[in-house]
């Protein structure tokens, strides 16, 4: 096993992906040319932080309650699309 050192902002990047935009490791590790299981020890590293430091608890907090509304939004785009769609069907039918 190779004992990369990585930037910390490599990091911290990679991990804001991760957890703020839903990536996958995968993604993640083919993009950055990261070691296999890096991501993962990365993530393990963070929530011992988490623990014992509320500022890195409060930043993943944040990541995971905007992860949470771009799924919303999302969800919400892909509902309006459907309606106006639907709204166009009837329209037609009316006519």
């Amino acid at each position: 096993m190779s004992n990369n050192h990585y930037e910390p902002e490599l990091k911290e990047k990679v991990l804001r992906l991760y957890l703020e935009e839903g990536r996958t490791k995968k993604s993640l590790t083919e993009e950055y040319h990261l070691g296999q299981g890096t991501i993962t020890y990365w993530l393990q590293q963070r929530r011992k932080e988490c623990q014992t430091n509320p500022k890195i608890q409060e930043e993943n907090d944040s990541y995971e309650e905007i992860k949470r509304l771009r799924k919303e939004l999302a969800e919400a785009q892909k509902e309006n699309a459907f309606l106006k769609k639907a709204a166009a069907f009837f329209a037609k039918e009316i006519d």
